[in-house]
């Protein structure tokens, strides 16, 4: 067996590295930079190129981290390593383990479908294919990023016209980025809560395109916030920082919301569908595209997928893990406070999408 699952992850002992451990180790393989997946403390850590600037956000300027571009081999004890796109935030990637003829595919948190603000999924053929499962039940299924939008458009659009402020929120790596990629900024200005705006510009520096935003927090006293679009975490919601928009309206991106009760759970106006995971039915896809004969299924309805692969002629199996799925962040410093260059940016709540 290639990999296996220990107490501190996914280990491979020939190659003698874990993937994305929830524990210090000596090597690291990372699939991406949610606080799940890159914990600080090892010694150090192979990522993606695309996914470098993040994760040094995320763990620090003296991490010393190996970054690699998707496709790239590296050797470790005889195991050929390569990472590949995986769609779910920018520099998310699968891991590839090739040794003795034997190829295992670490999936990470993934999507298979196309945004603008990171490499698209990329299936890779396997043997055993390990994937996540956050949103493994038959109800998870997406609409259209367009339709998505242009509800979330509508709703600004209306709170403009009658002068109030639309703070939306969603995840403040990869899942704010990807909405102020796809609003129409002819709406109104848009402000960006401090914990955004900090992972805003690593995302300008790989070259995605993001509109304007301005650090509420810089505003001169006296800023009216009515007919402005304020992207946040959901753990600024309820807080102080909220104050200064005044009687808004609010709602929350996230694959959840497709959900019953979840928008009066979260206590917003408003709830869009917007997931960085895949579905039900891409999930199943993504797993067919690999070819592979085992399946393990980690974090998240696992045992709904372990199930429906076991009838359909699969080797499959539910494995335990601390990866959290889709769920709060925040980040320990405060909205306003500058993020010392050799600091890591933690998190204090679970995080996800």
């Amino acid at each position: 067996m290639l990999l296996r699952s220990t107490e501190r992850g996914l280990y491979c002992e020939a190659g003698d590295f874990y993937i994305d451990p929830w524990l210090p180790v000596d090597r690291a393989v990372i699939t991406h930079a949610h606080g799940d997946h890159a914990r600080w403390g090892s010694r150090a850590y192979l990522g993606s190129r695309e996914g470098e600037r993040v994760m040094r956000t995320r763990l620090g300027a003296d991490a010393r981290i190996r970054a690699v571009e998707f496709g790239e081999t590296v050797m470790l004890n005889g195991v050929r390593i390569s990472l590949h796109p995986a769609g779910h935030i920018l520099g998310s990637a699968q891991v590839r383990v090739e040794h003795g003829g034997e190829v295992w595919v670490v999936s990470g948190d993934y999507k298979t479908e196309a945004d603008p603000t990171c490499t698209p999924f990329e299936p890779v053929r396997c043997h055993t294919f390990v994937t996540e499962s956050t949103f493994g039940l038959p109800i998870y299924r997406w609409v259209p990023d367009a339709e998505v939008f242009a509800g979330i458009n509508a709703w600004w659009r209306s709170n403009a016209e009658a002068g109030r402020a639309s703070l939306l929120f969603g995840y403040a790596l990869g899942k704010a980025q990807r909405l102020l990629a796809g609003v129409d900024p002819s709406i109104g200005p848009i402000y960006a809560h401090g914990a955004v705006e900090r992972l805003n510009l690593d995302y300008r520096a790989g070259g995605v395109p993001l509109p304007e935003t301005r650090n509420p927090a810089a505003a001169p006293k006296g800023t009216q916030f009515g007919g402005c679009l304020v992207v946040a975490p959901p753990s600024a919601a309820g807080t102080p920082w909220m104050r200064r928009f005044g009687a808004g309206s609010t709602a929350f991106a996230s694959g959840w919301m497709r959900v019953r009760g979840q928008r009066r759970r979260r206590s917003v106006d408003r709830g869009f569908v917007l997931s960085d995971h895949v579905d039900w039915p891409s999930l199943l896809g993504a797993v067919q595209a690999t070819g592979a004969e085992c399946v393990w299924v980690t974090h998240g309805y696992r045992e709904p997928v372990v199930r429906w692969l076991r009838e359909h002629g699969l080797q499959a199996q539910s494995v335990a893990s601390r990866w959290e799925g889709e769920s709060d962040e925040a980040d320990v410093l405060p909205e306003d406070a500058a993020s010392p260059a050799s600091a890591p940016v933690a998190e204090t709540e679970r995080e996800a999408e």
